[in-house]
């Protein structure tokens, strides 16, 4: 049985994930709502105007009252600006999984800041919501993101060849997920 909780804030060592603000429209910009590169990769549209954010956070704030929603502003601890999202962006209650989606500004990347995040939501869906499966795909091109998804200790379950078709060519989307037991085990 899962234990919704809703999106609660979680620290770690140079993060903090918290509910988005409306504050923190101006730093989505910069750093990666209107960076076309990067909205690419998780197959988001391009937010780039103020208005736009401002509909976008309408949608994630407006959210948060349910507690099966979980979506987390990055907040880097040093700057105090949200460089990235990470969230549950589908849960199953069902069949007790939930899948993971992630972005990161392209200046904090490489860095381990979505490891760092990925791996408090991982705690947090094991441990306070009780999922049993946690899952999480990245596109074949993306090997940064593959090797944060590694790092982080998912299994590869498999790929879609040509899922989506991006620029002229298809990309793969490759799966991963972690169970509660292997996670207990780490």
């Amino acid at each position: 049985m899962l234990t919704h909780t809703g999106t609660n804030t979680l620290e770690t060592e140079r993060l903090i994930l918290r509910r988005f603000e409306y504050t923190d429209n101006e730093a989505m910009l910069k750093y990666w709502v209107a960076d076309e590169k990067i909205q690419s990769l998780y197959s988001e549209p391009v937010y780039s105007t103020k208005d736009a954010v401002k509909e976008l956070l309408d949608k994630y704030i407006s959210s948060y009252d349910k507690d099966d929603y979980y979506r987390w502003a990055i907040i880097e601890k040093n700057s105090n600006e949200c460089i990235g999202q990470i969230a549950y962006f589908l849960v199953d209650s069902k069949n007790h999984f939930a899948e993971i989606e992630y972005c990161i500004g392209s200046d904090f990347q490489c860095k381990g800041f979505a490891t760092e995040a990925t791996k408090a939501v991982i705690a947090y869906g094991f441990d306070k919501i009780n999922l049993h499966k946690i899952q999480i795909c990245t596109k074949t091109i993306n090997i940064p993101s593959k090797r944060v998804i590694e790092k982080c200790g998912f299994i590869y379950e498999g790929t879609l060849r040509d899922f989506f078709y991006m620029n002229g060519d298809y990309v793969g989307r490759l799966y991963f997920s972690m169970l509660k037991s292997e996670y207990e085990a780490i």
